[in-house]
Order: C-alpha cells, then sequence, then structure tokens
C-alpha cells in the first residue's frame, strides 16, 4: 500500500485510477483506501471534492473500527477530528483512542460548542484529565449547565445539590402560594419538591403517565433547567411571522366587500372595525399564555398541551423547552414530520430527532430532515442512504442543501440505479 500511497501522492496513476480512488474503488484495504482519501481530499484539487464527498458517506461501522485503533494513520485521525468532519457517531471513539494526544483534544475543547461538548463530558479519558478540562474551562460559548459540569470535574465537587435545592424566583404578585400537597406514592416523595407537577389550568387534563413523564425528564434536564430558568419565551423565527400576513389580507377582504357609503353630510369618522380571523385570535391568546410562563412551565405545557402549543413551543429558543415538546407522549408522528420540515427551529432539536427510534423509522421524518438546508450535515449524510431512489434524484437537484449533500446524493441516485458502476 505503502508504494500505492506514494504514486497517489505524486499524481503518478492514470486519470482513470485517480478518480477510481476519489470514490473509493481500489482495491485495497479500507484502512489503505481511508488513508489514500484523506490525502486526495486534502491536498488534490481536482480529486478533492470526490474524495471528500466519499469519505462523508463512509460506512458507520468501518470508520468506527478505524478511528478506534490506535494504529490508524495520524493523518486518518486528524482528518475525522477537524471541526468540518466530526461525526457524532466518530467523535466518541476518537476521544478515547490513546493515539489522539490530549493536546488536540485540548484545542477542540477550546473552540468547540453544543453536543460536541457534552460528548466530551461524557468521555472516561477526558473526565481524568485536568489539562484538558482547563481547555474546557476557557471556552467562553460553554452553556451554564456545561460549565458547571466542567466545574464539577476539576474540583471533584458535586454542584448538582446547590442546583436542586436552589430556590425558585418569588411568586409574582397576583399568583397565591400554595401549600405544598402531600406526594400520593412513595415513588412522588422521593421527587425533589422543585419538580412537583402543578396542573395547568388553561393546558388540558393530564394522566398520571403524562406526569411521571414529565418529572423524568425534568429530573434529567435540572441542571440545565436551572440555568435557563429566567429566559423568556422567545420564539425562532419571532411571534409574528405567523399571523401577521393574515391582517393586511383581512382588511383588504373587508374593503372589497363592504360597498362605499353614499356621500352625505360630514360626520364624526371613527376607526375602522378591525376583523379578525378567529383562529388568529386563539394562536394570539396561546401565544400570551405562553409568553407568561417560565422554562418550566413551558416544558409542563409542551408534554400536557395541544398541537397548537405544541407548534408554537417547537420554536422556543430554549433548547430544553423545545426537546420536551418531543418527549410529549401525546405528540403525533405528522407532527414531527412536520417539525422535521421546518427551518425555523433549533439545530439540536433537528439532530434530537431520529435519535429516537419512533421518528427514526418514519420514513417521511427521514426524508424531510434530509431535505432541510437546516439540518446539520452529518445528521443528513448519516441519514440519506435510507432514501428511495427518487427522493435521492429530488435531492441531487435541490438547490436548498449544500453542496456536499446535493453530490452524495447524485454518487448513490447512480450506484443503486447501476450497483456494480460504484
Amino acid at each position: 500500500m505503502a508504494r500505492l500511497l506514494e504514486l497517489v501522492r505524486r499524481c503518478a496513476l492514470p486519470s482513470h485510477q485517480m478518480m477510481a480512488a476519489a470514490k473509493g474503488a481500489l482495491d485495497v484495504s479500507a484502512e489503505e483506501m481511508v488513508e489514500i482519501l484523506v490525502f486526495l481530499a486534502d491536498n488534490n484539487k481536482i480529486f478533492g471534492e470526490t474524495s471528500r464527498i466519499t469519505l462523508a458517506g463512509w460506512d458507520e461501522n468501518s470508520a468506527k473500527a478505524i478511528v478506534s485503533n490506535p494504529g490508524t494513520a495520524k493523518e486518518v485521525l486528524d482528518y475525522w477530528l477537524s471541526a468540518k468532519n466530526l461525526r457524532p457517531a466518530l467523535f466518541p471513539l476518537l476521544l478515547e483512542n490513546s493515539a489522539v494526544t490530549l493536546e488536540k483534544i485540548g484545542q477542540l475543547g477550546s473552540a468547540l460548542k453544543g453536543e460536541w461538548i457534552d460528548a466530551m463530558l461524557a468521555s472516561p479519558r477526558i473526565q481524568k484529565s485536568q489539562q484538558v478540562l482547563q481547555e474546557l474551562a476557557a471556552n467562553n460559548r460553554l452553556s451554564g449547565v456545561q460549565s458547571v459540569r466542567v466545574q464539577e470535574l476539576i474540583t471533584g465537587k458535586s454542584a448538582a445539590v446547590t442546583v436542586e435545592i436552589k430556590p425558585d424566583p418569588a411568586p409574582q404578585a397576583d399568583i397565591p402560594v400554595q401549600a405544598p400537597v402531600a406526594p400520593q406514592s412513595a415513588a412522588d416523595a422521593q421527587t425533589p419538591a422543585e419538580f412537583d407537577v402543578v396542573p395547568d389550568p388553561g393546558a388540558a387534563d393530564s394522566d398520571p403517565e403524562t406526569e411521571k413523564v414529565i418529572i423524568a425528564f425534568m429530573t434529567e434536564h435540572a441542571s440545565e433547567i436551572a440555568a435557563d430558568a429566567s429566559k423568556p419565551f422567545q420564539p425562532i423565527g419571532g411571534i409574528q411571522e405567523d399571523f401577521s400576513a393574515e391582517e393586511p389580507k383581512t382588511m383588504v377582504a373587508a374593503a372589497t366587500a363592504i360597498p362605499a357609503p353614499v356621500r352625505a353630510a360630514p360626520t364624526v369618522k371613527m376607526p375602522p372595525k378591525k376583523l379578525t380571523n378567529p383562529e388568529d385570535e386563539q394562536r394570539g391568546s396561546v401565544l400570551q399564555k405562553i409568553a407568561k410562563l417560565d422554562v418550566k412551565g413551558r416544558i409542563q405545557l409542551a408534554m400536557k398541551g395541544s398541537k397548537e402549543e405544541r407548534s408554537i413551543l417547537v420554536r422556543d429558543g430554549t433548547k430544553v423547552v423545545a426537546l420536551a415538546v418531543l418527549d410529549s407522549p401525546k405528540i403525533t408522528d405528522g407532527e414531527v414530520e412536520k417539525f422535521a420540515n421546518q427551518k425555523n427551529v433549533l439545530e439540536a432539536l433537528l439532530r434530537a430527532i431520529p435519535m429516537k427510534r419512533r421518528f427514526a423509522k418514519n420514513y417521511i421524518v427521514v426524508r424531510n430532515l434530509v431535505a432541510n438546508p437546516r439540518t446539520p450535515l452529518d445528521v443528513g449524510l448519516g441519514l440519506m442512504k435510507n432514501l428511495l431512489v427518487q427522493d435521492l434524484k429530488n435531492l441531487s437537484a435541490n438547490k436548498e442543501v449544500s453542496d456536499t449533500v446535493r453530490k452524495l446524493a447524485l454518487r448513490m441516485f447512480k450506484q443503486k440505479l447501476d450497483p456494480g458502476k460504484g
């Protein structure tokens, strides 16, 4: 292989063999092929783009074996550790690979954010490295929850108790403070007081199973909820976009439907009566209701509320609220199919959808996620292998998605039409 890689380095192979190399079609082992692809992707202007697409669609199980091996070439490990080439399935394995230096991981820790930081904090190797933890502590893009966790790992002292017993903000003057209700079961008695689920008078009645789901969700996300407790409702895309456009149409309709009055003596002009759509009034009422709720209230409403309320809360700029919508026992596949197609939601929500087995088995959800330009690139590329031939063809012509997605879709489309040509 060394000789073949050297020929590739010097571009000494015929063009058709170089193209075969860029498509991953040489008759060599997977490890050798990936090393050749990485070289082309990083150094060859002609075949680099094709090589990057091939690597983006490389078989996940094969890639896992390669990045887990300490004997894998440094260039290959560095390629998949590059911020633009990170893949969720490979990242945890790379972090545990002894061939990846802590210095390299520390550099990543000072620059990454979101779910990548979560993966780092879950790594046993990183949890033991003060060097990397100090790099993480200096990252100003950590969430409040992540900052707390980093400090826990650095000091060796848990901050969970402090977060859980932290008193809630003082209640509003117009809301009476109620005496705590005695728990109805032993399971309820073990629930922290701040997770007591108070029925929302404006929400539909919820059953005991829903209450258990709410408590479990709040317990799992306790630190995140505490960090975001004061965040108001701020929907992605703004509040007005859903029904502000209806107002001019309503006024135009009113103007055309009501004939102009016969001219008469001057009278005091009254402002025109505003005609509203009942659905808009209802939606406005729901928005007002949601805007009054804190994070915990919005989470409860996301779990227990109506389809209309979920359609608004899924756009909440506070991640933990948007994710609560996906955990609602009432949510339907049809709703998630719509969410997967929306561009006015958090990327974290689009990333979370296929992580739930129920939704990952829904073909429409998968198709919508891949075609959504807001879906994180690594998520879309990972789901693309599940698409049917016609959808791959449509995707290859979709100008809204990235060039990488379009080109890989075209390649997969051709492969499925004629598997022999690769």
